[in-house]
């Protein structure tokens, strides 16, 4: 107090405790006039505390319930938007997947009509190089006429037409396949002249090859033509120059990955140094009749002929790019085994003995096929071969041609016909019920092709070669003599 009063003699306050009682008290002091005489006063602080509870405290609890309350909704509400959004993110993530597969089904619809459009092209197309090829035989065996440069420029133009359809076909993945076992570094080092052909003076070839590659089992002229699409694709990418190397390993899968199953695989990687692809380009890159190139100067079925050949040789093709340093085009194929070895070997299967007939020509051949235009062509050369041919349009007349009692020495009969009955359901009837007689089928369809080696006789894969039809008839004819 006496310290207060030195500070100010007038008045102050000051907080203390009361050396009367001992409690802790807020005292104030005042002079009293001009006399050296103060009056003080006090209250305990306890006092003081305790009204403000009582005052201001119901006023914070009043308060306090309603900003919980809202600080409660706040949180809900900041809880139920984040799940809203995240409901909403995964709904966009979902509707993005729907479309995508949506999009995709249409594709593959899309595709799948078109491989059935390019097949049916293919097909007719190889009916009439039937027609071409033998007409041309005959041409050849009739010593040219005069005629021979021009025939064999038909010959040449046929050729590269026979090429394009067996490529359409391979891209509709209905190409009939002759698989055999390859001995790949021996195979690539045969193929290395015709694939630099492809490239150019200003590409430099390699091969990276080791002894101990596996063989594989495959059509070697899908394989062939799937790698010289390759280098015709890298010679396009470096037009200034560079390199173009073919790299072989092999790997095993212990558990399936994408569409290849567990087991033994040899991988062909094709790399070059080109321009790269950027990655809304390589997504798109197997896709038929997709191409970044100029008109005129691409097709699209390059990527799509080396897809489609891996696949159904049982593998898959992989593709890697970057801009600026390359491509490397990896294909996937199956290491060749036991049971393939077989299954080639089993592949043609010679014709059962015909009946017995004595003619003057060598025999009879009872033709099957719906072109009426093939049909004339193959007549034509059977004639040349010195066998006498009756042509029929379809299966269901074939058939009742035989049920009449009407006897031949081999049925060569194309696979798809109108009617009940197609080459294969012939060929299986007659198995059955006459098992001696010789009968071989054609066609121009993978699928077909395999169900009908599964019918036991010997298949001419369409357009075939005339000398694949003399091989057939000089497998025939022994058994008539």
């Amino acid at each position: 107090m006496l310290e207060a009063i030195q500070a100010n003699r007038q008045s102050g306050r000051l907080k203390g405790f009361s050396t009367l009682d001992g409690v802790e008290k807020l005292l104030v002091y005042r002079e009293v006039g001009s006399y050296p005489l103060y009056v003080t006063s006090g209250i305990p602080v306890s006092t003081v505390t305790y009204r403000w509870l009582r005052h201001d405290g119901l006023i914070a609890i009043a308060t306090l319930v309603p900003c919980v309350g809202i600080w409660f909704l706040v949180v809900f509400s900041l809880s139920r938007l984040k799940r809203e959004r995240t409901a909403w993110d995964r709904w966009k993530a979902e509707f993005g997947m729907r479309v995508s597969a949506e999009a995709t089904s249409r594709q593959m619809k899309r595709m799948g009509a078109l491989g059935n459009l390019v097949a049916n092209v293919a097909h007719d197309f190889n009916n009439l190089l039937m027609v071409v090829k033998a007409n041309m035989e005959l041409a050849r065996r009739k010593h040219f006429n005069g005629l021979e440069k021009e025939v064999i420029a038909v010959e040449r133009a046929s050729a590269s037409a026979e090429v394009l359809a067996r490529r359409l076909l391979s891209v509709a993945r209905k190409q009939p396949l002759r698989e055999e076992f390859v001995d790949v570094k021996d195979w690539l080092e045969r193929e290395a002249s015709l694939i630099q052909m492809s490239l150019n003076e200003r590409i430099r070839f390699h091969i990276r090859s080791s002894d101990e590659i596996w063989p594989i089992y495959v059509d070697q002229t899908e394989l062939q033509s799937a790698l010289i699409n390759l280098a015709v694709n890298a010679r396009d990418a470096m037009p200034g120059g560079g390199d173009f190397t073919i790299r072989t390993r092999n790997i095993t899968l212990d558990t399936s990955k994408g569409s290849l199953k567990p087991g033994d695989y040899v991988v062909i990687a094709c790399s070059d140094t080109g321009v790269g692809m950027p990655a809304s380009v390589m997504q798109r890159a197997f896709e038929p009749l997709f191409t970044t190139k100029a008109a005129n100067a691409g097709t699209g079925l390059g990527l799509a002929q080396v897809i489609a050949m891996c696949e159904q040789a049982r593998g898959t093709a992989r593709i890697e790019s970057e801009e600026g340093k390359g491509t490397t085009v990896s294909l996937i194929l199956p290491r060749g085994s036991g049971q393939a070895e077989a299954k080639a070997k089993a592949t043609t299967v010679s014709p059962s003995p015909p009946v017995t007939v004595t003619e003057a020509t060598k025999g009879s051949i009872l033709l099957v096929e719906d072109n009426e235009e093939v049909a004339a062509g193959l007549s034509a050369v059977l004639e040349v071969f010195g066998w006498q041919s009756r042509h029929e349009l379809t299966g269901d007349a074939a058939l009742g041609l035989l049920e009449d009692g009407a006897k031949f020495h081999l049925i060569l009969s194309d696979i798809q016909m109108p009617g009940l009955n197609n080459g294969i359901d012939v060929a299986e009837k007659v198995r059955r019920k006459w098992p001696k007689q010789a009968i071989a089928l054609m066609t121009g369809y993978a699928d077909e092709f395999e169900r009908a080696k599964n019918a036991g006789v010997t298949i001419l894969s369409k357009p075939f070669n005339i000398d694949d039809l003399q091989a057939l008839l000089q497998s025939v004819a022994p058994a008539i003599r």
